[in-house]
């Protein structure tokens, strides 16, 4: 049975249009630990998960986002076991902007960084901008919310790192910076997908009445190995 390039998205994208941000080879990959933890493995078998233990041993942990149950390789241990949900963009409701949204760039990069560890819209690291397509909000100069993308498998892309600072929220900057980027990923001929942990009732209701559906359950895993302690 062919999988749905969604099913295991990190793979599908670290095989195709975003192999360039890879590390591993054919059994196991993940991001380059600068841009993110993400990784996956093409399937279940014990040669697979060998390459992933692998991987985890070298280069640090990582984070396994697909549907189905997730197995756990040799030699590791898990610290975060969540359910999340995948959403598809099925007819964008779009939310005009009110404000300027401004395109990000390298010389944001420690900006967005601090905006992501400070909001924790998921994992988001030094080099997570190259991804692309990141858009902003700024106020007497300084960044309050961005959005953009991350995982791209061929023919989709995910709206991702949707935060807003705590003293900017209310204004619906997240709504307008999804939008925005959904729009692009549109206009491109690409279908815009996202995560969300199944728990964060408020991003999924937002997600939800911007026009994304429910496409399936996800499981959410972090793995460390077992030498770190």
């Amino acid at each position: 049975m062919t999988r749905h390039p969604l099913d295991r998205p990190i793979w599908s994208a670290l095989t195709t249009r975003q192999h360039g941000f890879a590390v591993g080879d054919a059994l196991a990959r993940r991001f380059d630990p600068e841009v993110g933890p993400f990784a996956a493995i093409g399937e279940d078998d014990a040669a697979h998960l060998d390459a992933l233990s692998a991987l985890i041993d070298v280069h640090g942990p990582v984070v396994l986002l697909q549907r189905g149950e997730i197995p756990r390789p040799p030699g590791t241990r898990t610290t975060i076991d969540a359910p999340g949900v995948q959403l598809v963009l099925d007819r964008l409701a779009p939310v005009a902007a009110s404000v300027d949204l401004v395109p990000l760039g390298p010389d944001d990069a420690p900006e967005m960084l601090a905006l992501a560890s400070l909001t924790k819209p998921g994992p988001f690291g030094p080099r997570t901008h190259e991804l692309g397509g990141f858009l902003g909000v700024k106020v007497d100069g300084r960044l309050v919310a961005m959005a953009g993308e991350r995982m791209k498998p061929e023919g989709f892309a995910e709206v991702s790192g949707v935060c807003t600072h705590p003293d900017h929220r209310g204004h619906g900057y997240a709504a307008m910076l999804s939008t925005a980027v959904a729009e692009r990923v549109l206009a491109r001929g690409e279908v815009p997908f996202l995560h969300a942990y199944a728990s964060n009732a408020a991003a999924i209701t937002l997600y939800e009445r911007l026009g994304f559906r429910l496409r399936t359950d996800v499981g959410v895993v972090r793995l460390v190995s077992d030498a770190d302690g």
